[in-house]
C-alpha cells in the first residue's frame, strides 16, 4: 500500500487552488475539475463531489472541525511570514510560536478552515543556531537531537 495525499473537502475548488498556489507555492499535477490534485501530497476535492460519493447530503458535512492539520517546512520562514503578512484575508490559529527545540511555527487556516502549520525546517533551525554561534554539541542538546543530524547539516 502507498499514501497518496491528504484530500481536503473544499466549497470553493478555483478560490481553493488559487490559496495554496498564492501562500503555499504548490502547483497544480492533476486538475480533473472536481478534483485537483497539488505538489506535495495535497488534493483538493469539492464538497458536491465527495458527498456524491459518499452518499451523504450536503449537510451532513461540517467544516472546521480542527482535528487534524497539514504541516509544511519552509527553509525560508522569514521570507515566507513577510509573504503571508502581506496577504489580505488569512485567518491565524496562533502567531509564530517557538518551540523548546527551537524550531518556530505559525498555524492558521485556510478558505474552508483546515488547519496549515508551516514549520522552519530543522536544518535551517541548525544552521540558524550554528550562525549564533553554538557549538555543534550545544546544539544537539538545544534540538534535543544527535550530534550527527548537527553536524549533517553543517554539510
Amino acid at each position: 500500500m502507498k499514501f497518496q495525499a491528504a484530500l481536503l473537502i473544499v466549497k470553493n475548488m478555483e478560490k481553493s487552488v488559487k490559496f495554496y498556489k498564492e501562500v503555499l507555492g504548490l502547483r497544480v499535477t492533476m486538475d480533473l475539475g472536481a478534483n485537483v490534485t497539488l505538489t506535495g501530497g495535497v488534493a483538493l476535492q469539492t464538497q458536491e463531489s465527495w458527498c456524491e460519493f459518499i452518499s451523504k447530503d450536503l449537510q451532513s458535512i461540517s467544516f472546521g472541525g480542527n482535528a487534524a492539520e497539514l504541516y509544511f517546512e519552509e527553509d525560508k520562514f522569514d521570507d515566507f511570514l513577510k509573504k503571508l503578512a502581506a496577504i489580505k484575508g488569512i485567518f491565524y490559529v496562533h502567531p509564530v510560536q517557538q518551540y523548546s527545540w527551537g524550531q518556530r511555527v505559525i498555524r492558521f487556516y485556510d478558505p474552508d478552515f483546515h488547519i496549515l502549520e508551516v514549520g522552519e525546517n530543522m536544518k535551517s533551525v541548525c544552521r540558524r543556531f550554528l550562525d549564533s554561534g553554538m557549538t555543534i554539541e550545544a546544539a544537539a542538546v538545544r534540538m534535543n537531537v544527535p550530534e550527527k543530524f548537527v553536524r549533517a547539516c553543517v554539510r
